[in-house]
């Protein structure tokens, strides 16, 4: 039982944190750029402010060692690993399993259906009777909550403490993988896999032909580049293709010359 209720106090801490930016981009309209941003810099540092005093691990402080870390935790809530001698634990399975829940919740649901409307286009699903200011606070306290609960799947089932560094930028990654997998749930779960494999396929490189880790850093912010670029090729060639098609003139397109226009009007 100790298990679940780790992972629910995980998931429940992301809720509220998660919320917070929620509610102040509801009501008043900040950029949940901006405070999402600042509410993991506060975080960071609460982290590191208690790792150092009160979490401190009691035998580091009876050492004189004083490493930011918290003490082991018991082995009866760290989760199982799947391959021995790895670090791929159960927790993958649990995050395959939240993604197929994210999915029919956002295809197959009421809520989800408004949450999509809302994100598309805000003025719209108010206009039509939504009520906007709570599903964009109720979709920052899930995604608050999907985060939390995967720092908690992080300490319990790597590290088995809490210590300075924990996520290692998994958070960038991770929009990495759904820019990759084309902002859907089930595209995520190929696009999580295979960043995953290169970034730990770049530390063994590093480790067996030193090549540079920071080659795989640099291959993500190429995907990135390549991933919106051809979303701006897909949609300039859409409107090309309306064009061609006769029912409108392509919005960027060149102006016709002079002579094709006078020719035009005679012919009317």
């Amino acid at each position: 039982m100790l298990l679940p209720l780790t992972l629910i106090s995980g998931a429940a801490a992301g809720l509220i944190w998660g919320g917070i930016p929620g509610l102040l981009k509801a009501r008043l309209g900040v950029n949940e750029i901006l405070t999402t941003v600042m509410m993991n810099q506060i975080a960071l540092r609460l982290m590191n402010f208690l790792l150092r005093g009160p979490m401190l691990d009691p035998e580091h402080v009876a050492a004189g060692t004083s490493i930011p870390q918290s003490a082991t935790l018991p082995e009866s809530i760290w989760l199982t690993r799947l391959v021995p001698r790895t670090l791929f634990h159960s927790g993958a399975i649990l995050a395959v399993l939240l993604a197929l829940a994210v999915y029919f919740l956002l295809w197959r649901t009421t809520i989800g259906y408004r949450i999509r409307a809302v994100g598309l286009n805000p003025h719209a699903s108010r206009y039509a009777g939504i009520p906007v200011a709570k599903y964009v606070t109720l979709s920052l306290a899930l995604s608050g909550m999907l985060c939390g609960l995967a720092g908690a799947v992080e300490v319990l089932g790597v590290h088995h403490r809490m210590l300075e560094g924990l996520s290692g930028g998994y958070g960038f990654s991770g929009i990495v993988a759904a820019l990759f997998g084309k902002l859907h749930p089930l595209g995520a779960i190929p696009a999580s896999a295979l960043f995953g494999a290169l970034l730990v396929g770049a530390d063994k490189m590093q480790r067996a032909v030193q090549v540079p880790s920071a080659l795989a850093i640099a291959l993500q912010g190429l995907v990135v580049l390549f991933v919106v670029s051809s979303d701006l090729y897909v949609r300039r060639r859409t409107r090309r293709r309306v064009g061609d098609d006769g029912s409108g003139e392509p919005d960027d397109g060149p102006p016709a010359a002079e002579g094709e226009k006078r020719e035009a009007i005679a012919e009317v």
